[in-house]
């Protein structure tokens, strides 16, 4: 009778099957892959990429959808306030089903020539997916939690897809290990939270540290989750597993990391911080600018030294972190400060449009990458010698990948680099302008390491004696065309990603 009475006391789950229409598409196009594996031959397994493209484009039907019907002031708020769709959550819902089929599509032929199989791959790269959809909506530490590690496990396995090569052996056992020592740190971190404050929800801990304000244990329980966090996003001083892992890894595997699954550790972070300990602003704020500072002048400054680009590119990973960090300070000291509500979300809105942008950038970028290797079989800068002399449309491209993420306008990463000057400098306290001019600095060192790959391709002689022109496959083709179309667009009309980005926590309470 007991049991009867406490079920009947349990409200039952509320279910919007057209808020859930994208979650369930991916997890559908999983299912028919793991099954299309098992009965295709293998001379067909390449049809499995073919099914995960489509599922991918198909679920973001409902998130069109969904935008246009409209949600409400609120959202579609599901389970009790542990799952909600909102603008915020369909922005990055959209994000990761796009990264997604980009790497579907630099993934098909790459997969395809080497000892690998195909549906397995393609089933880990959708679970993971299907995490950051489900990431982006989570209102809960144990949604948050679990989402994070449905991104991270197949990660650890597709960093060692190449399992007869030694370097990926130890890119996948290194990002492993790290990855389980942050996720120990980030649930102790979480357990103390919930013991401090009797609740897995955000909102109810956020109102929890409004009414009682924030002890020891708590402070240092967010210092751990913050550090859990950290881990995931390649923070300096937890970012020493990255190089390794981006460089051992197959080249798509490594594109998807450096950008969904990094975005998938910052949507984590956004949410915690802001649903969650936007109250605690003060006992935050000062850890990651830490972590800004850092990330930033050491991404920088070893990345210049780098002579393989994938490697490069990792430091400029976490160094385009730091610079994603910044507004998180910003919107931080804006809540300790006392400073309007519209000046917090503003400083959030940053955060998403550099996420946004870089995702393009980045995906370009090894796109690129993936298409000069097919043919030196190298990741070394010194191959992309006198690239403008056999194929110049190449060229032209990855000179426009490095210049924007090197911020240069009129190009999409000037504006992330702009939205994200703007929110720290509205803080307007000492430590957000000392901030500020560490991120200045940093901007320009950046510029040098970026531009020497241009000076490459376009004033060093070729690197091989062979001048035909590059030859690769369609789908990077469509790949690169569809980022370079991207951070060319943006960078004219930023208001594409500023508008989204700004809709996205206009009704977020």
């Amino acid at each position: 009778m007991f049991l009867l009475a406490s079920a009947a006391r349990i409200p039952a789950p509320t279910f919007d099957w057209h808020a859930l229409a994208p979650d369930l598409i991916i997890v559908a196009t999983l299912v028919v892959v793991l099954i299309a594996d098992l009965v295709l031959p293998d001379r067909e397994s390449w049809r499995t990429s073919s099914i995960t493209a489509f599922g991918l484009l198909l679920a973001l039907v409902p998130v069109v959808t969904l935008v246009h019907q409209g949600l409400g002031p609120h959202g579609r708020v599901m389970f009790n306030g542990a799952y909600v769709v909102d603008n915020y959550a369909l922005a990055l819902k959209a994000f990761f089903i796009v990264a997604a089929y980009l790497t579907v599509l630099l993934s098909v032929n790459y997969i395809g020539e080497g000892d690998y199989y195909q549906g397995e791959f393609y089933f880990l790269l959708l679970v993971s997916t299907f995490g950051m959809t489900i990431m982006a909506s989570s209102r809960d530490l144990i949604t948050l939690f679990v989402a994070l590690e449905t991104i991270s496990i197949p990660t650890f396995v597709l960093a060692t897809f190449r399992k007869h090569d030694r370097k990926s052996n130890e890119a996948g056992v290194k990002y492993y290990l790290i990855g389980v020592l942050s996720s120990a740190l980030m649930l102790y971190g979480m357990s103390l939270i919930y013991g401090v404050t009797g609740a897995t929800k955000l909102d109810d801990i956020s109102h929890y540290i409004a009414a009682n304000g924030t002890n020891s244990l708590l402070a240092v329980a967010i210092f751990l989750s913050i550090v859990g966090f950290a881990f995931k996003i390649s923070a300096v001083p937890f970012h020493f597993w990255a190089p390794d892992t981006y460089e051992g890894a197959p080249t798509p595997v490594t594109a998807f990391l450096s950008v969904a699954s990094k975005a998938g550790g910052f949507v984590a972070l956004i949410s915690i911080l802001y649903f969650g300990f936007r109250p605690a602003s003060d006992q935050w704020w000062p850890v990651v600018w830490v972590l800004a500072a850092l990330s930033m002048t050491l991404g920088n400054l070893t990345a210049i030294r780098q002579t393989n680009i994938v490697r490069m590119l990792a430091y400029s990973s976490i160094a385009q972190g730091g610079f994603m960090l910044v507004p998180l300070v910003a919107a931080g000291i804006a809540t300790t400060e006392n400073h309007s509500h519209a000046s917090v979300t503003e400083a959030m809105s940053a955060v998403v449009t550099y996420l946004l942008i870089y995702g393009a950038m980045n995906l370009g970028a090894f796109a690129v990458v993936i298409a000069v290797a097919r043919r030196t079989r190298s990741a070394e800068i010194s191959s992309y010698g006198g690239l403008f002399l056999t194929t110049p449309v190449l060229a032209v491209v990855m000179t426009l990948f490095m210049a924007s993420l090197a911020g240069i306008p009129p190009l999409a990463g000037w504006f992330a680099k702009f939205t994200m000057f703007r929110s720290i400098i509205d803080a307007g306290t000492g430590w957000a302008y000392l901030l500020a001019v560490i991120a200045a600095v940093n901007s320009v060192i950046a510029f040098f390491y970026y531009f020497r790959v241009v000076v490459q391709m376009w004033f060093r002689p070729l690197a091989t004696e062979d001048r035909r022109p590059l030859t690769f496959p369609q789908p990077l083709v469509v790949a690169m065309g569809i980022t370079a179309v991207i951070v060319v667009l943006v960078g004219i009309y930023p208001q594409i990603f500023g508008h989204v980005a700004d809709l996205s926590f206009r009704f977020t309470v």
